[in-house]
């Protein structure tokens, strides 16, 4: 089976999700071309690589603005399969909020936030639309030397409320409606109601006798996020040196004991004692020291849930082989799982990194975000189907090839002779030339792809 195969297998289950069979076909081909366009990945660079540049393009665009369909159902052929991957009692999904890059003001989800690219010293604004991303974690490291994989399977807008200028006539009734509406757009709220979801569709998948681990970084950690509950769902989450946290009193009259002490202060403490463990990280397994603390309670958070604290030695690296020897900041983690085997747990917030990859590589390779779309119902639509045909890519290869690097890819530069797991770049540079090679599919697709469109395309 090549990979080409085995994307149209997974993206083929896409017809219960589109109402006509034409409509399915239409978003199958548009999310295959998607990924092996060259230059910018507009709608019309598609169309005009699809070869219907002289055609009416109005039905591309309404596929997205007037079509009735859902973007959770694009995921449900991809979490099926996704989680036979995933064995034992705990199934890692990482969350993370990601900002797409956007030039138009008219668009209404675009708001101005803090630009992740600007230097500490010089906070930038930029105009973007902010997206939350849930990724399974494939832990591919347990039967082969290979890094973890993050399939996407939750791809949502969640953009904030827009607060209203000063000297408008309105200015304090829009200020009343704005604090109204900011209670409800705002990251934590919009995470947790998609916690449920993201559960139902674990059972679906197949996975209901499995615990479910939320790992996230600090914008997770919380009150809202501490105090909300799902059934078989945990938090596990990056938290500051500083919060308070308390034991359990023995007065049978006072619920936390009157000592607090910070995450700081237990990694200066010498009564706690280091411990080791092997992680797979950086290609390889690693030797790491750490603390843990049990049944602790953060008053202020998470009241009086029981808790578990982790201290993660920072690791020592080199800039270059003959630099000074420096260590990263000591990581601090908090966990609602409380009896869950601590390995398993430290894995898989290692295993986090993996979801910055994919916003790597989804703006980087495949420029989610570059179609110029300004409808309401079609903007946060388009750059999800792109998503969703980018974990179908990651899935494919899976499938078609293992985890490893096979003779199907192209030759590694000099530069990368050392990489045993396929890139991104290495999955759209094959899906590319099995589909210029495959003159059976682009006639059902209904599409003239070559190599010289391809390069026509990249230098227009």
């Amino acid at each position: 089976m090549t990979l080409l195969e085995a994307f149209l297998e997974i993206v083929n289950d896409w017809h219960a999700v589109f109402p006509q069979k034409r409509t399915t076909q239409r978003a199958i081909r548009q999310a295959l071309l998607s990924l092996i366009c060259l230059g910018r990945r507009t709608l019309t660079q598609i169309i005009w690589l699809a070869g219907n540049q002289i055609k009416s393009w109005s039905i591309e665009y309404f596929l997205h603005s007037r079509s009735p369909w859902s973007v959770d159902q694009l995921f449900h052929p991809i979490a099926n399969r996704a989680v036979s991957y995933c064995r034992g009692k705990l199934v890692g999904v990482v969350v993370d909020d990601t900002s797409i890059k956007k030039t138009g003001k008219r668009i209404k989800q675009a708001f101005w936030s803090r630009d992740p690219m600007s230097p500490p010293f010089r906070i930038n604004m930029r105009l973007g639309i902010r997206f939350l991303q849930f990724a399974l974690v494939i832990p591919l490291h347990k039967t082969i030397h290979v890094a973890a994989r993050t399939i996407p399977i939750h791809f949502e807008e969640v953009s904030a409320a827009k607060k209203p200028r000063k000297g408008r006539k309105d200015y304090d009734e829009k200020m009343k409606e704005y604090r109204e509406v900011s209670k409800i757009h705002n990251l934590p709220r919009r995470t947790l109601a998609a916690l449920s979801r993201i559960r139902e569709l674990l059972d679906l998948a197949g996975a209901a006798k499995k615990l479910a681990v939320i790992i996230g970084d600090g914008a997770f950690c919380n009150k809202r996020m501490f105090s909300y509950t799902v059934d078989r769902m945990h938090l596990l989450v990056r938290c500051r040196k500083d919060i308070k946290l308390a034991k359990r009193s023995e007065s049978a009259r006072r619920f936390y004991d009157k000592k607090t002490f910070t995450p700081f202060d237990v990694l200066k403490d010498v009564s706690v004692l280091w411990q080791q463990t092997r992680l797979f990280f950086g290609g390889k397994k690693r030797r790491i020291r750490f603390k843990e603390m049990s049944n602790i309670y953060w008053q202020s958070g998470a009241k009086r849930r029981p808790l578990r604290l982790f201290l993660i030695e920072g690791v020592q690296y080199r800039v270059r082989k003959t630099g000074r020897l420096k260590r990263r900041d000591p990581g601090f983690l908090l966990t609602t799982l409380t009896d869950a085997h601590t390995k398993d747990l430290l894995q898989l917030y290692f295993d986090r990194w993996q979801i910055e990859v994919n916003h790597r590589e989804q703006k980087d390779t495949l420029h989610i975000g570059q179609a110029q779309l300004h409808n309401y119902v079609a903007v946060p639509k388009q750059p999800a189907l792109v998503v969703a045909a980018y974990s179908a890519l990651l899935l494919a290869s899976l499938k078609a090839y293992g985890p490893q690097r096979t003779d199907a890819y192209s030759p590694l530069p000099r530069w990368r002779r050392n990489a045993n797991r396929p890139s991104c770049l290495d999955l759209v540079n094959l899906l590319r030339k099995q589909t210029v090679e495959n003159q059976q599919i682009q006639d059902e697709m209904g599409v003239q792809i070559t190599f010289q469109r391809l390069a026509t395309l990249a230098v227009a």
